[in-house]
């Protein structure tokens, strides 16, 4: 069933018999990661595509998952891949990285503070370098 938000834009109804219900996200297991990437990295050439194609996934997650069997994030104890999520930090922690971020940030505006000053005192001194020698040396005498 529509309900009709607006002239021309039909907007589904929150309808619980829906033929076609909102999708979900798909989560795979680690083994399941696990068997993927070693069956796509065995397959010939030409048949790597059909792999891809026959489980509805796209080479990134190949990519990724081979990623994280390589860096150790992927292993057979089974679960799926949010299960191995990060600890979360503690509140001291995150206000910790915070500080050291703006510290960070202040520092190399300091450093850039310092080379313009820098920069400007070697360009006052050179216009007063000039400045001396225009002065000291005589226009040179028209006939």
């Amino acid at each position: 069933m529509y309900v009709s938000t607006s002239p021309g834009r039909p907007a589904r109804s929150p309808d619980p018999d829906d033929p076609a219900p909102r999708p979900s996200r798909r989560s795979f297991s680690a083994e399941y990661k696990l068997a993927i990437v070693a069956e796509y990295e065995n397959a010939a050439n030409g048949e790597k595509g059909a792999i891809l194609r026959r489980e509805g996934l796209y080479s990134s997650h190949i990519i990724e998952w081979a990623r994280a069997r390589d860096a150790g994030g992927l292993t057979g104890a089974g679960g799926d891949g949010a299960a191995a999520a990060r600890p979360k930090k503690s509140a001291d922690q995150v206000e910790l990285e915070k500080l050291r971020r703006q510290n960070e940030k202040l520092a190399s505006e300091l450093a850039r503070t310092r080379m313009a000053l820098d920069i400007m005192g070697k360009a006052r001194a050179l216009l007063e370098e000039i400045s001396e020698s225009a002065e000291r040396d005589d226009p040179p005498s028209r006939f």
